[in-house]
């Protein structure tokens, strides 16, 4: 049995996550959209967003700023004297109302002088939405970090606050998971792993502004992106926590899983061309009818991707033209998510789908052409944070077996940008029913209380492997 590291009254656990819930209430007010929920990059909303944020990190004794692709960032620092970041027990918040308990295994990894230099454990979400959201998709990530911190600092003599450990606790809200407004997805994360691509910058939104301009309007400036990028030095790993995005745990009657690994995905956007012509005067065996050759290809993607194992296939949009009720539809346009826990299966799948249209528009009479619009590989977990994220969840939850849920996550997030500078580890809470992007998506205070628990502990374990 995994020992628990973080000695708490459950009654601190308990308000931390009444809090998490509390403000996830109050970010959902932060809307666009009367009615409904839906805060993308760039917006008025998003900058409100953050300046609450940074108010709620400031709160921590957390020193704050926005970087330039808009992400919000709260850092607390080792104490400049490593004495002071030891092994034992200590209470961090200097309340007296918990204990944290590390084991002495060992020196500090670093020591002497001023430590705002340290390297940084990465803890957060994003805050961004898609439209007629959810309220807690990202959100609750982002607000469970902060309790994190909550817990786990530590008072200095002059009544400041910093961290316990030979590493800084940063909390960021990334400003740009979902892709929303500009159709790419990842944008602030890419931007913090220096992976920014300037063909970017021409995106246009639905109203015909560029990225650029929408930069500009923010107050952020173009020509500095590349400030946002942190170096794989600077980062000890990036722990995330989400709800699932999914039904697994629920079915499984467990709060809490770690992931193995993001899954990989290719977006493409398909045209069918027929021939249009009168709906009244022409015969069957003469139509070239776009859409029902664009709807058969939707059933092929389902019906390929069902016989498969961690394939998903989705089209999410069709559109017909003309698009007049009395003419036979001459083009088509669609989209194919396609999403894998490998990338050589998610590849072998699309090829597969690719005969498949073949055959169907060559029966139908019919063109067909793909473009990629989006292709990510598959982010594997690494597997100390994995095994910090699974301790964490054993000292939580201590009548669970000794194997604790381990799932692949089809959907994405900012660790398969961030993957590509540090360590991700992501720690799962239940999501009754499984929905997501849409606003019955739920999480339990009870499961968010456990998720806050694990989290603090995987944290507490890992501070003790690198002392090791």
């Amino acid at each position: 049995m995994t020992a628990a590291l973080l000695q708490v009254s459950p009654d601190v656990i308990a308000a931390a996550a009444q809090r998490v819930m509390a403000r996830c209430d109050e970010l959902a007010r932060v809307t666009a959209t009367s009615g409904s929920i839906e805060r993308v990059y760039l917006s008025p909303e998003h900058a409100r967003v953050n300046r609450l944020a940074a108010e709620w990190m400031r709160e921590l004794g957390m020193t704050t700023r926005m970087d330039a692709a808009g992400n919000q960032l709260g850092r607390l620092a080792p104490h400049p004297s490593p004495s002071s970041s030891r092994a034992g027990t200590f209470a961090p918040s200097g309340h007296g109302d918990h204990v944290v308990s590390v084991p002495a295994r060992g020196e500090h990894a670093r020591s002497g002088g001023g430590r705002d230099d340290a390297p940084a454990l990465l803890l957060g979400s994003h805050l961004d939405t898609v439209p007629d959201a959810g309220r807690f998709d990202g959100i609750v990530g982002v607000l469970m970090a902060l309790e994190v911190v909550r817990l786990l600092r530590e008072p200095t003599p002059d009544g400041a606050w910093h961290s316990p450990f030979p590493f800084a606790l940063e909390v960021i809200a990334f400003s740009d998971e979902e892709g929303t407004r500009f159709g790419k997805a990842l944008l602030g994360s890419s931007a913090v792993a220096g992976t920014w691509n300037d063909e970017w910058w021409n995106l246009r939104d639905g109203d015909g502004t560029t990225l650029r301009e929408a930069f500009r309007e923010f107050g952020l400036d173009p020509g500095r992106i590349g400030e946002a990028a942190r170096h794989p030095d600077e980062l000890v790993g990036y722990l995330e926590a989400h709800i699932e995005q999914g039904p697994e745990l629920d079915r499984r009657g467990e709060s809490l899983a770690v992931v193995s690994s993001i899954a990989s995905a290719r977006r493409f956007q398909l045209i069918v061309e027929g021939e249009s012509r009168h709906a009244g005067g022409t015969p069957y065996d003469m139509r070239r009818d776009a859409l029902l050759g664009a709807s058969e290809a939707a059933l092929a993607v389902e019906r390929i991707c069902r016989a498969e194992h961690h394939i998903i296939g989705t089209v999410g949009q069709l559109e017909a033209y003309p698009g007049a009720v009395n003419v036979v539809p001459g083009e088509a346009h669609l989209s194919l998510d396609l999403r894998g826990e490998f990338d050589g299966e998610r590849d072998r799948v699309w090829l597969a789908i690719e005969a498949e249209l073949d055959a169907i528009m060559g029966r139908r009479h019919l063109r067909w052409q793909a473009r990629e619009i989006h292709s990510a590989p598959a982010v594997f977990c690494a597997p100390l944070l994995q095994d910090v994220v699974r301790e964490g969840i054993l000292a939580t939850l201590p009548g669970v077996s000794d194997v604790p849920a381990t799932l692949f996550s089809p959907a994405g997030h900012d660790g398969m940008a961030i993957g590509s500078i540090t360590g991700v580890g992501m720690l799962f809470l239940r999501n009754p029913d499984g929905i997501s992007h849409h606003p019955d998506e739920a999480v339990s205070t009870g499961d968010v209380a456990r998720g806050i628990r694990a989290f603090a502990e995987s944290i507490l374990h890992l501070a003790a492997d690198r002392r090791a």
